[in-house]
């Protein structure tokens, strides 16, 4: 039995919404994902030797998990067995272990689908571990969450991680295309002229989200009354009004919410702040915390500019405190005014990576002694005990410059601080070289 033939898998034609109705049913349907399911790829070869591993299918919304997950098991001729980790508990998986050891013993295989498997808890995901183990159910899970953060270990080393990408716009218009000629399951039987460009608009706007596209098309039919001539005149207008505005994939508490604030400092670091503006965009429009944006950016003003122009953290804390102050919506404003200074602004992690140097030694010496000249002496025995003899006071000599060793006797003459060429700390350089001609 081949995964790609085309049998189609059984359930009701004209029952739900347009998206669940067109779900593809043979492999010649499917479309996109060439990289999993083209000829000689990791599905087709796996299921021509008939052994199904169980699998994680990670990848944005409206890509096909659930339908490829439907066509495998049927390729496969097991039972497909699907209920979302929303609604189930420890409970319904012993019931579904159960039934698929009766199966077992039948000769019959169970694919095990589990939607949205990253909701499960620990205890949850361990249920799951014996029997996939011991091949009682083939797991299918399907996540929009980097399982490498969202999986327990030991079910995701039992499981073969596969990535799903977002669908193509030619690929979803090919499936709207479809939907509106099918007279059987999609809008074929009504009549319906669709202006120049919505195709183009909704495939487009759907960001590689099938789902999203098939139901902006039927929200198209549903809200355009047909002519007198019964003809439904789908506009451009129409489509924009059914499209509404997409939801921005960003995650707050996933793995989005890290690559695009990570696309943020990075844009800063190197120094392009229209590509800062496009990724602060990205998080103020999907509802991000605007404090947080603001915190990175006084994390950032200290990390990466520094010295070169110490300015930089006093703007980006007044960014932080006039966000606060003003609040939403009109708090893009300053973070814009922000994130542009910071990124034009000359950039040196000297003082950052001096800290590091520093923080390497203390780690690597332990707390080396204070050397005596340099100690505070409030009390006579700590006088008496030489703390503080010899200490020579700057401000005492010519330039508040003095030759005087202030690390301890190990780690005496070991240069933390290297000053950039970049912006003021180019000025600081030159002092910090004056100083040094003195020790």
């Amino acid at each position: 039995m081949e995964l790609f033939d085309d049998r189609e898998i059984s359930g009701p034609a004209h029952e739900g919404p347009l998206a669940d109705r067109m779900r593809p049913r043979t492999v010649s349907e499917f479309k996109g994902q060439e990289h999993l399911v083209g000829e000689g790829k990791f599905l087709r070869r796996v299921i021509k030797m008939g052994e199904l591993p169980s699998l994680i299918l990670w990848g944005p919304p409206g890509t096909g998990k659930t339908t490829l997950a439907r066509i495998i098991a049927e390729a496969s001729r097991a039972e497909f067995v699907e209920f979302s980790a929303v609604l189930s508990g420890v409970k319904e998986i012993r019931e579904v272990v159960k039934a698929a050891k009766d199966n077992l013993r039948r000769g019959k295989k169970t694919v095990l689908f589990v939607d949205e498997i990253h909701r499960f808890n620990k205890a949850q995901q361990d249920a799951f571990l014996h029997s996939v183990e011991d091949g009682t159910i083939t797991l299918i899970g399907a996540t929009t969450e980097n399982p490498s953060f969202e999986v327990n270990p030991p079910l995701l080393s039992r499981c073969k991680v596969l990535v799903l990408e977002s669908l193509s716009a030619a690929s979803v218009k090919a499936l709207i295309e479809r939907a509106v000629i099918d007279k059987k399951k999609g809008l074929g039987e009504m009549e319906a002229e669709l202006g120049e460009g919505v195709v183009d608009f909704i495939a487009e706007s759907a960001q590689g989200d099938a789902r999203t596209a098939l139901n902006t098309v039927e929200t198209c039919y549903m809200i355009t009354e047909p002519d007198s001539s019964g003809v439904r005149r789908i506009t451009m207008d129409t489509a924009v009004e059914a499209m509404q505005k997409k939801a921005l994939l960003y995650d707050k508490g996933g793995e989005e919410h890290y690559n695009v604030i990570s696309a943020f400092i990075k844009s800063m670091r190197g120094s392009d702040p229209d590509a800062a503006l496009y990724w602060l965009a990205r998080m103020v429009e999907a509802g991000e915390d605007p404090l947080f944006i603001a915190r990175r950016m006084v994390i950032f003003a200290s990390e990466d500019i520094g010295n070169a122009d110490p300015g930089a953290l006093s703007v980006a804390l007044s960014v932080k405190d006039a966000v606060h102050f003003v609040g939403m919506p009109e708090g893009w404003i300053p973070l814009a005014h922000g994130t542009t200074y910071l990124a034009t602004a000359p950039k040196s992690n000297s003082s950052y990576m001096a800290y590091l140097e520093a923080s390497g030694d203390v780690k690597k010496y332990g707390p080396l002694p204070v050397p005596l000249h340099i100690r505070n002496a409030p009390t006579t025995l700590m006088k008496d005990l030489g703390y503080g003899k010899g200490y020579r006071y700057p401000h005492s000599f010519k330039g508040a410059l003095v030759e005087q060793e202030y690390l301890p006797e190990k780690l005496k003459g070991r240069a933390y601080y290297e000053p950039s060429d970049r912006g003021y700390e180019k000025e600081i350089g030159e002092r910090v070289k004056s100083g040094k001609k003195k020790k």
